[in-house]
């Protein structure tokens, strides 16, 4: 068993295309926050000695969430139990980057729409935060 879970949860609500972008979005930041060794990666080697690099050793779970507001709560109860965690929101898709930080910076987080949100914690706690959450189909 691994000490740690990595685990995604996404909005269901947002077409697939978006939440895939989302989700590459939030995997390029939350990987070079957390490094190399936090995520277990390794070089994969085939019988031609090519490599592929880079692939956690872990499991990487998608889940679904209902709605923004589930992903909004589970965020918070992510804050309390101190689990690490990079999240999506509806501000970061418009525009330039800089009018993406504007958005961001003049829009409450109660109108906020959470795309999706990606941890990676304690098996337990991550465990207990996920719970509720279904597969990704």
């Amino acid at each position: 068993m691994f000490k740690n879970k990595l685990v995604a949860v996404m909005n269901g609500k947002i077409e697939t295309g978006v939440i895939m972008n989302a989700l590459a979005h939030m995997c390029i930041g939350f990987g070079a926050e957390v490094g190399k060794e936090d995520l277990l990666l390794t070089d994969y080697i085939d019988a031609d000695e090519n490599i592929h690099p880079y692939i956690s050793e872990m499991p990487f779970i998608i889940l679904k969430a209902k709605n923004s507001n589930k992903l909004s709560s589970l965020r918070q109860s992510a804050l309390e139990l101190g689990v690490r965690f990079v999240d999506f929101i509806d501000t970061m898709t418009v525009g330039t980057y800089q009018e993406q930080l504007e958005k961001t910076k003049n829009t409450k987080e109660t109108d906020l729409i959470y795309y999706g949100i990606v941890f990676l914690g304690d098996w337990e706690k991550v465990s207990e935060l996920t719970k509720k959450f279904s597969l990704w189909k």
